[in-house]
C-alpha cells in the first residue's frame, strides 16, 4: 500500500516531481480542468514510484495491485481509499467520463520495471506509449473531448521516449527514428488540447541527456504553444 505522506497539494507536487508536464499544465486557463490533468501527472507518478521503492519484484507488484484496486472502485462506483492522488482520480474520471483501459495501461508498463532483463527497443516504445503516451491522450481528453486522440498520444509518447534516450541508454537509429516519428504524430493537435502534449518540445533536449533550466523550459513551452508545435 503506498505511503500516506504525500501532500494534499497535488500541483506542489509535481511541481517538483515532473516540472515538464507540471509546466505545460501551466497553459490550462481552466482550473478546474488543471488540476484534473495535473491528478493524472501524480497517479502517473505513483505508479512510477512503485518499482522504485519496493523492496523486490514482489512488493511492486503489491503497490501496483493497489492501484489497480483503486480502478476497481473508482468504475465500479465504490467509496474511493483516502489518498489524495486516488480521490483526485476519481473526481477526474467522473467528470470527464475518462475511460479505464489507458488507465489500466499505464498500470502495466510499470510491471515491466520490476524486471531486471533490460528493455528492448520494441519494449520500450510500447512502454512510451503506455505511460506518457496514454496519459497525454487522456489528458487532451480533458481538455478538448473532441481532440484527436492519436495525435496526443503521439506527443506524450514522444516526451516518454525523450527521456528513455536520455537516462536509460536507448540509444541508435531506431530510437531516433522513434523519437522523430512520435514527434512528428502530435502534429496538429487543437490548440484547447495542447497543453497534453507541449512538454513534448522539451523531447529532443532530454534525448541528449540535458535538463534546460526552468526558464529555458518555460520559453520552449511558450514557444510551443503559440506556434502549435512539438
Amino acid at each position: 500500500m503506498p505511503e500516506q505522506d504525500l501532500p494534499d497539494d497535488l500541483d506542489g507536487l509535481i511541481a517538483r516531481v515532473d516540472p515538464d508536464r507540471w509546466l505545460s499544465s501551466r497553459f490550462v486557463a481552466d482550473a478546474r480542468a488543471r488540476a484534473d490533468v495535473i491528478a493524472l501527472y501524480a497517479y502517473d507518478y505513483e505508479l512510477a514510484r512503485a518499482p522504485k521503492v519496493a523492496s523486490n519484484a514482489l512488493m511492486g507488484e503489491i503497490r501496483l495491485t493497489w492501484w489497480r484496486e483503486v480502478l476497481d472502485e473508482v468504475f465500479e462506483g465504490r467509496p474511493v481509499r483516502h489518498h489524495p492522488t486516488a480521490q483526485a482520480l476519481a473526481a477526474a474520471t467522473a467528470a470527464h467520463g475518462l475511460p479505464r483501459e489507458p488507465l489500466e495501461a499505464m498500470i502495466d508498463a510499470r510491471y515491466r520495471e520490476l524486471s531486471p532483463e533490460p528493455m528492448n527497443l520494441a519494449d520500450a516504445l510500447e512502454w512510451a506509449a503506455n505511460t506518457g503516451g496514454a496519459a497525454a491522450m487522456l489528458a487532451a481528453r480533458i481538455l478538448d473531448p473532441s481532440a484527436d486522440p492519436a495525435k496526443a498520444a503521439s506527443g506524450g509518447r514522444a516526451w516518454a521516449i525523450g527521456r528513455l534516450m536520455g537516462t536509460a541508454g536507448m540509444t541508435g537509429e531506431g530510437a531516433q527514428a522513434a523519437l522523430n516519428a512520435a514527434l512528428s504524430g502530435a502534429r496538429g493537435l487543437s490548440p484547447a488540447a495542447f497543453p497534453a502534449v507541449a512538454h513534448a518540445t522539451l523531447a529532443r533536449v532530454r534525448a541528449k541527456g540535458a535538463r534546460p533550466s526552468e526558464l529555458a523550459a518555460r520559453i520552449r513551452l511558450l514557444w510551443a504553444v503559440l506556434t502549435g508545435r512539438v
